[in-house]
């Protein structure tokens, strides 16, 4: 009897808010597929009736992942194709889908993306800050030691920060944002991504707070907050030289010297390529 060709799980992103944003590709698996494991299978219901996708479902979520996940390798196992989905956005980001991932790639069964909207590149794309490097924190957590030591982690991130917050808890986040990263760190604060209310509002911590004690919020949010200033270290001509002298002593060029001490100075490579030649005449 051959051997039973393992299944597919596909993780399929679905709208943050704007059905719209559902993809072709998206509706297809989730049509073909012979299961969707699904957060909260009364929330993905109203996605698929709108999409008349019939596909059975089946709960997938923190609470029973543990119990779920051999179940669901199983049936993968057995050449069943599921589709992962989450109440927005993409599989196994701040969610419990990363768990049944690592199952299914210990068991040597393929996974297929099916990429969607995702609410923190979204509200970094039109935050306004440096997008060249950034860093997505998710859900700070709650409270004690361990909320103050992520906090203060942050403190001397340079890139910009991405964090999920919900409405009842940005009171208590942005002035523990203000007390460990200073109340002048700009923030833009996005709430209902892609829904009818979106809004993006941008200033400092400190604005923010302001703000936000005569509005009551509402919606989910995404905040993003421009990273530390790292200030260069300054070098004198002398110190430059002392490190020119070091580096060269372990066989690097004058060239590749200059190279390297520029990369950390806000000097050109130029003048400290200068500076490595008096050194060879002296």
């Amino acid at each position: 009897m051959p051997e039973q060709t393992p299944g597919i799980l596909y993780l399929v992103g679905t709208p943050i808010g704007n059905l719209e944003d559902m993809t072709f590709r998206a509706v297809r698996i989730l049509q073909a597929v012979d299961l969707i494991a699904a957060e909260d299978t009364r929330h993905t219901g109203k996605l698929l009736h709108h999409f008349q996708i019939t596909t059975p479902q089946i709960s997938y979520h923190e609470h029973n992942q543990k119990a779920r996940i051999p179940e669901l390798i199983e049936l993968l196992s057995q050449g069943k194709t599921i589709a992962l989905v989450t109440d927005a956005g993409m599989p196994g980001i701040s969610d419990p889908g990363y768990e049944l991932v690592k199952a299914c790639i210990e068991a040597n069964i393929d996974l297929v993306p099916i990429p969607g909207v995702t609410a923190a590149i979204t509200a970094l794309s039109a935050a306004g800050l440096p997008t060249d490097r950034f860093v997505f924190e998710g859900f700070l957590p709650a409270k004690g030691q361990p909320r103050k030591q992520r906090l203060e982690a942050l403190k001397i991130e340079s890139r910009s920060i991405i964090l999920y917050e919900s409405p009842h808890r940005i009171r208590q986040t942005l002035p523990d944002l203000a007390t460990v990263l200073g109340e002048n760190r700009q923030i833009v604060l996005a709430r209902e991504l892609t829904k009818l209310h979106e809004e993006f509002w941008r200033g400092s911590i400190k604005d923010a707070i302001a703000y936000y004690s005569t509005r009551e919020p509402q919606g989910e949010f995404t905040l993003v907050l421009a990273g530390t200033q790292l200030e260069t270290p300054q070098m004198n001509d002398a110190a430059i030289k002392h490190e020119l002298q070091h580096l060269l002593s372990q066989g690097l060029s004058r060239s590749e010297a200059s190279r390297q001490l520029a990369a950390l100075t806000s000097l050109s490579r130029r003048h400290i390529y200068q500076l490595a030649l008096e050194i060879g005449d002296g």
